[in-house]
């Protein structure tokens, strides 16, 4: 997918600071040590509405243990609410390059996005962080909003929690940035989790 490989040239070298590099060494201490321990990898990322932020870094995650060829890497999303995938970033992430179409037409829209032509396409609808869709055990939950970290206190099942916040694009909606919003919180996403699966050692 040659938009996709663009957009990854375009912040594969962006700079991240030695503040968010700290934040992001949890996650790669817990990905090496499955990885050193010949485990699956399980990763659930966490946000209150399972509608943008939690969406963006599951698929960027995804994609970039795609792109290191780290094996056995498997991403979730989950919320302490389920609404829907919001359409924005459905917009966005399809403006980046991947192929998103929606499966299911309902309250819940369902979505494959796909970052290969032969790969698997990763499933995309809002949830509950435990529904039966995402793990229960051994796996790390990644806390992508502050709401969401502070209000769930404790994760049944998760091995080791992990808070990655970023800012919400939501504050861009009804405004003249939104589209530009959204673009770059993608970006900022995909260069940590591109930085995070670069660190691995196989």
């Amino acid at each position: 997918m040659k938009e996709l490989s663009q957009t990854i040239e375009n912040f594969k070298n962006q700079a991240i600071s030695a503040e968010r590099k700290n934040v992001l060494k949890l996650l790669i201490d817990f990905i090496q040590e499955k990885i050193d321990e010949n485990k699956e990898i399980s990763i659930n990322f966490i946000c209150t509405h399972n509608s943008r932020r939690s969406h963006l870094t599951q698929i960027w995650a995804q994609m970039a243990a795609t792109h290191f060829r780290i094996p056995n890497v498997y991403c979730f999303s989950g919320g302490t609410q389920e609404t829907t995938l919001f359409s924005k970033v459905a917009e966005t992430l399809t403006n980046q390059g991947f192929k998103v179409v929606k499966i299911a037409e309902c309250e819940n829209p369902i979505y494959a996005i796909k970052y290969h032509e032969n790969a698997l396409p990763i499933i995309g609808f809002s949830k509950k962080y435990d529904h039966p869709f995402n793990p229960n055990t051994s796996f790390a939950a990644v806390m992508t909003c502050s709401q969401a970290d502070g209000g769930c206190p404790f994760i049944a099942g998760a091995q080791a929690r992990i808070p990655i916040t970023y800012e919400d694009p939501k504050i861009s909606d009804s405004t003249d940035k939104q589209t530009s919003i959204y673009f770059e919180r993608s970006l900022q996403i995909a260069s940590e989790m591109f930085y995070v699966f670069s660190e691995i050692i196989k």
